[in-house]
């Protein structure tokens, strides 16, 4: 699942305390550079999300955060975690606009001024399950992108989400709920309560590694025992050139006169240093890099692929590039505003610009690909494999009024032609099962082929 900084997570208490460059900007005054919040002195009164599904009032400069789903609106609970990054950095493009983000090159929160909150944000209400899944109902009808695409039918989620009684247990809530979301297969959509856990839309690789018997006692040790066979069929082709790096999150070598670099994961390189920090990977392919010196091709395996942050993507991509190339674009679902660019740009440290196969499976999801977007702008990037999960979106984390955390994608990426991946997967150009008759076995078959390439 993608973990990426910036995503709302509801709560302002860490608002305008995030160090940055002083704005000292004059209430009102338009400022397009990036700092605290604390620096631009908003003025008191209300602004609503641009997408989101958020508000917030400034009394007295101080910041109250809402979140909306169709009728409903509630405050964000106090202290939510997260919320130093969501706010971390504060802009004021125009008077009638005020920008988040934790990092100006990643994803912006944009908040338009309004006259007033809804009224429904001033009003207390008592928070029974069944209201709690109508809030649900509300937030996916505002902000989710995947109902048609997914072939599902938004009036019988909502239909299915309006059944709960409002008297129902939290153990009948949590059961009802998380049947209805898992409805929708979707890898970028899950729900928290205390130390319960759902998540959806397990790939079929890894659901039927999970039900494999041989494979272990229980469907994780299953797993664990499917993603180690895997590493071992990568080591036993590479033999002596077998190269493991930045957290056995990167692994490479050469075989004859083709490279092979399988990236499992787009972060948590390092357990001492922040997971979307790039300087062990940095180092794994500077390394991989000069290895490939000369290689007649290049086989990138993201066939296991399972997420993590869009800025590490890009730095990988960047390590192909010729020039820049618009990656992707994205824009909130449901915001009305202009979809922004996002760019793969071509890294200073060393890179192999010459034949890449870009490998992907129904494993290869989130970050894995938007990675696969910002490869296949290159035009030295050939994608074979299968069709990738589908679930690009960042996940939006909102917190529930009875304290339980939803979690669903709320954004529309398209590719540079401007096509979405969103529910459907990113079709390769060739396809081919990774993992047959082993994926050691398909690996080996797309080496010789480079190798003989002409």
């Amino acid at each position: 699942m993608r973990a990426v900084p910036g995503i709302a997570t509801a709560g302002i208490a860490a608002f305008g305390v995030a160090a940055g460059v002083a704005l000292a900007a004059a209430p009102g005054a338009a400022r397009t550079g990036w700092g605290p919040l604390s620096a631009l002195a908003v003025e008191d009164g209300a602004w609503v999300s641009l997408g989101y599904g958020e508000a917030l009032t400034f009394r007295g400069g101080r910041p109250t955060l809402f979140h909306r789903a169709g009728p409903f609106c509630y405050p964000a609970p106090a202290g939510q975690t997260g919320a130093d990054e969501a706010f971390r950095l504060a802009s004021r493009p125009s008077r009638d606009r005020l920008a988040f983000a934790a990092d100006p090159a990643g994803t912006r929160y944009t908040f338009a001024r309004t006259a007033a909150l809804p009224p429904a944000c001033l009003t207390e209400r008592r928070w029974d399950a069944g209201a709690v899944a109508r809030v649900v109902a509300a937030t996916f009808a505002d902000l989710y992108p995947g109902f048609g695409v997914r072939g599902r039918d938004p009036g019988a989620f909502a239909r299915a989400l309006a059944a709960i009684p409002a008297d129902a247990s939290d153990d009948a809530l949590w059961a009802r709920l998380t049947a209805v979301l898992g409805s929708l297969d979707d890898a970028h959509v899950g729900l928290e309560a205390g130390e319960q856990s759902f998540e959806g839309g397990v790939a079929p690789t890894l659901r039927a590694a999970r039900g494999d018997a041989k494979l272990g006692p229980a469907p994780d040790a299953r797993e664990l025992a499917w993603l180690r066979a895997y590493r071992a069929g990568v080591s036993a082709m590479l033999g002596a050139n077998d190269h493991v790096a930045a957290g056995r999150r990167v692994q490479w070598g050469r075989t004859g006169s083709v490279g092979y670099l399988n990236v499992l994961a787009m972060g948590g390189f390092d357990p001492k240093a922040a997971p979307d920090d790039t300087a062990e990977l940095d180092r794994a392919l500077d390394a991989a890099m000069a290895a490939f010196r000369g290689a007649r091709a290049v086989l990138v395996d993201v066939s296991a692929n399972q997420g993590g942050y869009d800025t590490v993507a890009l730095a990988v991509a960047a390590r192909f590039a010729d020039r820049p190339r618009v990656a992707w674009t994205k824009r909130g679902h449901g915001s009305g505003e202009p979809f922004r660019p996002f760019r793969v740009t071509p890294s200073a440290r060393p890179r192999y610009l010459g034949p890449v196969t870009l490998l992907t499976s129904d494993l290869t999801v989130s970050a894995g690909e938007t990675f696969v977007l910002a490869m296949r702008a290159l035009p030295n990037v050939r994608h074979v494999g299968a069709v990738t999960r589908g679930a690009l979106s960042d996940q939006l984390e909102k917190p529930l009024p009875n304290g339980w955390v939803l979690r669903l994608p709320a954004e529309d990426y398209r590719d540079a032609r401007g096509v979405s991946a969103e529910g459907v997967g990113i079709v390769p150009v060739e396809r081919l099962d990774p993992f047959a008759p082993s994926h050691r076995a398909a690996v080996e078959g797309l080496v010789r082929r480079m190798a003989a390439a002409r």
